[in-house]
């Protein structure tokens, strides 16, 4: 028999020697405490021939492979035959180990500042500044090369952004406190949403049914959003105002602040 016959004859799997790796699990994570704390994954590596060993690899030295094969083989970068779509890196929270260093979950936007170095970025988030690994995130607006004043935005989350992506800054007032978030849309900052889906968004980000929208007036004054025409209004204010505040590139100049539906405490009225 010749030696394409026999190849022909026999499967792929056969033909490996035993010490190739043919599966790989995440058997345990361990927290490393070096200049900041870190997690390390201990992969269990299995053979063909049913051997076993360890290897040891941080998540940011996953997350640069992710980088060099989307380069290579993704759709968007290399167009052509051999490409293939990759699988999404899952999404860690981060939990900042000092003052400066911000503590991250899977969902939040963060607005970029500046970046530290090869591996750190410095933005804000929930009205809190520090800085963090950029490993942890997706960039959606990146810091411009240049030394300028605009600023990008990155989002805690498993799938990869476009720069399409806009960020609207909302606030639940509450007696205990205010809770402040952002929320990423694929939206242009010139859209102007309808009231019924601001109102659903927010019910959903809040997990708040009985609630009302609002926005401030030049004056400062707190206004309740009815419909559509309260939205057209708020929109048309914020050019005047949005100049006089400095934003992100990205977030939309309005923003909303969210109420408890019969709380009319929050109204600049008088009876």
């Amino acid at each position: 028999m010749s030696l394409p016959q026999q190849l022909r004859d026999e499967s792929d799997f056969d033909q490996l020697p035993d010490n190739i790796p043919v599966t790989a699990t995440i058997a345990d994570i361990e927290e490393k405490k070096g200049f900041i704390v870190y997690y390390r994954f201990v992969i269990e590596v299995k053979a063909k021939g049913n051997s076993k060993y360890l290897i040891y690899r941080r998540y940011r030295q996953f997350f640069v492979l992710h980088q060099s094969l989307e380069l290579k083989y993704s759709a968007e970068a290399q167009p052509g035959y051999y490409t293939c779509q990759l699988p999404t890196l899952p999404v860690f929270d981060f939990s900042g180990s000092g003052r400066l260093e911000l503590s991250l979950k899977a969902g939040d936007v963060i607005f970029l500042l500046r970046r530290v170095n090869a591996d750190w970025l410095e933005g804000t988030v929930r009205d809190k500044t520090g800085i963090f690994p950029e490993s942890f995130v997706n960039i959606i607006k990146p810091l411009p090369e240049s030394d300028s004043d605009e600023e990008g935005g990155a989002s805690m989350s498993g799938n990869r952004a476009q720069s399409s992506y806009s960020c609207l800054r909302c606030y639940l007032l509450q007696p205990e406190g205010i809770d402040t978030r952002d929320i990423c849309v694929e939206e242009d900052l010139s859209i102007q949403p309808s009231y019924e889906d601001l109102l659903s968004q927010m019910r959903d980000i809040f997990q708040v049914e009985d609630i009302a929208l609002n926005y401030r007036d030049p004056e400062g004054d707190l206004i309740r959003i009815l419909d559509d025409e309260d939205v057209t209004l708020m929109v048309q204010e914020s050019k005047q105002t949005g100049s006089k505040v400095k934003r992100p590139v990205n977030q939309f100049p309005w923003e909303l602040l969210v109420t408890h539906a019969k709380d009319l405490s929050v109204y600049n009225t008088e009876y």
